[in-house]
């Protein structure tokens, strides 16, 4: 279904590595077979280990001029394929089509910010003289590549995860080492291969962008590299806890999970808040860490609010994610599904009421709401990862902020409200990276800082923030 473009093998020192192994990449919508993919070794991640730690100094040196050109190159490619890019995605993630336009659309937005940031990578002078120590000195820093990056990404947006990754790192001058999650390397290897071309066109070395495949075993042998800078990971809470650990002390920045959750206050506009979550609740197939879970209504207009919602969930289509109309599928495989059904039938059995969903119909979990869900649940405590939203009502905004905070999650939430207080009141209140007024919680642009508290990460992402995270100051303490 999907004749590679790229060369055979894995992106490893400065040509492709035939791969030991090889596994097939599967079509999550109907089982078909996309494409054979390449799965690597812990030797390989040596090898790509040693290849960017040989060239460290040779990419920390390039012109900003240069890693510009890389950048700008890379981003002007993927345009140019744009299309094969959405098809690729729809079919290595099953995610619908128009989800998976949106994915390419942000990676452009990464690829040109993060050529913009090179310009944007300079220091500051300081004052030494405020000891008297420090007078007749003159003091400045400045900010210096951190050193080789490795970048381990999500199945759920491939190219856009690795772009967060490779791009900054490219722009801040330090080789990169991209792993992507094994369901879906296809797009991350075409990604890579357009980097290196863009390199080779500016005179910037192949190994400035590498890629491995394989098993937790690569990953280990990849973080806990003493040569390593910083690991950048997307994921869930229980492997980037590990990966924190391992790579100890080199620096972490982890992209987490979430239960990401909306608040409706009283004087909400109503059918804003239900478009919200009909948007925010399924898009990706719910596969998307800061998509609707845990929905929290003033008791005044919770039976409204309900209503309104089942009333309009038919407009919520599943089927074939390569039909434009389609906004739920397939999840990315057979466990998950299972797995989100065995969740909600806990939530049922704990005192929750099933009110639309719940069921599978040719492999696609449909669209499903949950009232009532108790503490303690799977689907309310945790990160369901798929097309489930969960309605509790609360007495007041007060209430709904602590259930908000009541979490080991904290990475967006959202809040609906005609009152200008309350919206400033949820940004003071609310434990999360990004607090979003009458917007879903999913809205980001990737150009703002992005990332969570508590057991949804550290560091931030977004060109700008991800560059300065991959960099070190040096200070300068000069007696002229």
């Amino acid at each position: 279904m999907f004749d590679p473009p790229y060369p055979a093998g894995l992106p490893v020192g400065a040509g492709w590595e035939p791969a030991p192994a090889s596994t097939p990449v599967v079509f999550p919508f109907d089982g078909q077979t996309v494409a054979e993919a390449p799965v690597g070794s812990s030797a390989q991640a040596r090898q790509a280990l040693d290849a960017a730690a040989a060239v460290r100094r040779e990419v920390a040196a390039l012109p900003s001029h240069v890693r510009r050109a890389v950048l700008t190159d890379v981003r002007d490619a993927i345009e140019q394929r744009r299309a094969e890019f959405e098809n690729l995605l729809v079919l290595e993630t099953g995610k619908p089509l128009v989800d998976c336009k949106v994915e390419v659309t942000r990676t452009l937005l990464t690829w040109a910010a993060s050529a913009e940031e090179v310009a944007r990578l300079h220091g500051e002078t300081v004052p030494l003289d405020l000891l008297p120590s420090g007078e007749g000195l003159l003091g400045f820093w400045t900010r210096k590549p951190i050193g080789v990056v490795v970048g381990i990404a999500g199945f759920n947006y491939p190219l856009l995860l690795a772009s967060h990754k490779i791009a900054p790192a490219i722009a801040a001058g330090c080789p990169v080492i991209a792993k992507p999650a094994p369901a879906t390397p296809l797009a991350t290897l075409w990604l890579s291969h357009l980097v290196r071309e863009a390199a080779a066109r500016a005179g910037a070395p192949a190994e400035l962008a590498q890629l491995v495949t394989g098993d937790v075993e690569v990953g280990s042998t990849l973080v806990t590299d003493p040569r390593v800078g910083a690991v950048s990971f997307t994921g869930s809470a229980a492997v980037g806890h590990r990966i924190a650990r391992d790579a100890a002390p080199r620096k972490t920045l982890l992209e987490l999970g979430s239960n990401a959750a909306l608040v409706v206050a009283a004087d909400a506009d109503l059918g804003a808040a239900v478009d919200a979550v009909l948007r925010g609740g399924f898009y990706a197939s719910g596969q998307a860490c800061i998509s609707v879970q845990r929905v929290l209504l003033d008791d005044q207009i919770a039976g409204e609010f309900t209503a309104r919602l089942l009333d309009r969930l038919g407009e919520v289509v599943t089927g074939d994610p390569r039909d434009p109309g389609t906004r739920v599928s397939a999840l990315i495989d057979r466990r998950s599904t299972e797995r989100v059904l065995g969740w909600i039938s806990s939530a049922e059995a704990a005192g929750a009421r099933l009110l639309a969903g719940g069921a599978t119909e040719d492999g696609v979990l449909s669209p499903t709401v949950l009232a009532d869900v108790p503490d303690g649940t799977d689907c309310w405590d945790e990160e369901v990862f798929a097309p489930v939203v969960c309605l509790r009502a609360v007495t007041d905004v007060e209430t709904a902020f602590d259930m908000v905070n009541d979490s080991r999650y904290g990475l967006h939430a959202s809040v609906f409200t005609t009152s200008l207080a309350t919206a400033m009141h949820a940004v003071e209140r609310l434990e999360v990276g990004g607090v979003v007024v009458n917007e879903v919680p999913g809205f980001r642009s990737d150009t703002m800082p992005y990332g969570g508290v508590k057991d949804s990460g550290i560091g931030r992402e977004g060109p700008r923030f991800a560059v300065e995270e991959l960099t070190v100051t040096r200070m300068a303490v000069i007696r002229p």
